[in-house]
Parts: structure tokens; sequence; C-alpha cells
């Protein structure tokens, strides 16, 4: 047990954190949609210091999460929520499923950041992981920190084995980064709130949805145009 100063010092902690990671997790799914165009919007426009065009192109799915939260004081964990594409077999994006993202950090640390979080999956292992609702970056799937630029001529041999390759930015700097750990699940409360009850993530992904909300269409569309330069 924590002696009483420390357990003191732990909630005082928890108690500066826990409303930044509340706030966020209030966004609304059609905010959320509009968040993640434009991560997508501002990735692109600096192509030489961003995704390579040809990992973009040749992607089974790809994810956005906006301003995912990452607090710490002591114990540290991150939240975020955002969307996920799957390419068809035709080689068109899916419409996109409401996914969340969890992890936890133990360390000395303090401080909130928000983050925007860009997953770009290489293999169909990764992708069927996600429809079945979870999955664990780097247990279910393997996951490396992405390379940069206008090809992925510049990553590692280890970076060529991973299933998935993982991107943040940070206050306008854009990376490869390391997210062991991290869990992927569908979000199944707000897939019902833009899709419908009873709406599973396959049917999304396979195109048995109607009435899709703009915001929500134009994550799609932005994916087409960003894949097929």
């Amino acid at each position: 047990m924590f002696k009483t100063p420390l357990r003191r010092l732990l909630l005082a902690g928890l108690v500066l954190l826990l409303p930044a990671m509340v706030v966020h997790a209030e966004d609304p799914p059609l905010v959320r949609a509009q968040n993640s165009v434009r991560v997508l919007n501002e990735i692109m426009q600096a192509p030489d210091k961003a995704i390579p065009q040809d990992l973009l192109r040749d992607a089974k799915a790809i994810a956005v999460i906006p301003d995912m939260i990452k607090a710490g004081f002591i114990f540290g964990g991150r939240r975020g929520e955002g969307l996920i594409s799957i390419k068809s077999p035709d080689g068109t994006w899916s419409n996109p499923s409401f996914i969340t993202m969890t992890g936890g950090s133990v360390g000395f640390q303090a401080g909130v950041s928000s983050t925007d979080v860009v997953l770009v999956f290489r293999t169909e292992h990764g992708v069927d992981s996600i429809v079945r609702g979870k999955f664990t970056l780097g247990a279910d799937a393997s996951a490396a920190a992405g390379p940069v630029g206008r090809t992925a001529t510049a990553a590692t041999d280890s970076q060529l084995k991973a299933e998935i390759y993982s991107y943040s930015r940070t206050r306008g700097l854009f990376a490869g980064v390391a997210l062991d750990g991290a869990a992927l699940r569908i979000d199944y409360d707000a897939n019902e709130a833009v899709y419908g009850p009873g709406i599973t993530p396959r049917r999304i992904f396979e195109g048995g949805v109607t009435n899709v909300p703009g915001p929500v269409v134009d994550f799609r569309d932005r994916l087409e145009e960003y894949t097929t330069r």
C-alpha cells in the first residue's frame, strides 16, 4: 500500500489529468470525422516529411486518430478516438468504422499532450484483427515506426517486416512512432450513432450502410484522392 503522502500525491495527479481525458472522450462522432479529415489534409500538404506515397497507395487499411491525449503523472496513459477504412477488393476505400485507441505506461512523467496518430496497415492480417473488434499493436500484429519522405526506400529491415507502420504528429512535426502495446477497438457506440443500431464493422466495410453523413463520406473520399496520386 502507498503511504498517505504518496497516495495524496497520486490522487492529486489524477484529479488534474482526468478532465483532459474526459473532455476528449466527449467528442461527437461527426466531429471526430471532421478532425480526421483535417489530419489527412495537413499530412498531405508536406509530402517530403510525411507518409511515403507508395505506402499509402499499397495500404490495406488506414486509421487516423486525431488529437490523441497522452497524460502522465507517475502513471501515464493515452486515449484517442478516430476512424479506420479498409481497401475493398476492387481497390476502393470502404466507409470508415469508428475506433478508439488506448494504452498505458509507467514512469516518472508529468503533463498532458495531444498528438495526431496515423496507422498504415500493410497486410490483411491486421485488418482481419480489427474487423473482429480489437487488437493490440505489437502483440496481435507487428508494428514499427514508419519511414517518412516521398518513398518508402528509407525503411529499415526491421520496419519492412512490420505489418503496421505507425506515425504521430505533435506541434506540427510528423514522424514515425513506436506504439507497441496500444489497443485498438471498434467504437460500437459511435458506429450506432452514425450508422444505426445493429450495424457490424464488417457490414460497414462491405458497403452495407446507407445515408452516410457528409463528414464520414469526406474521410473516405480524401483517402481515395490521396492514395491514387
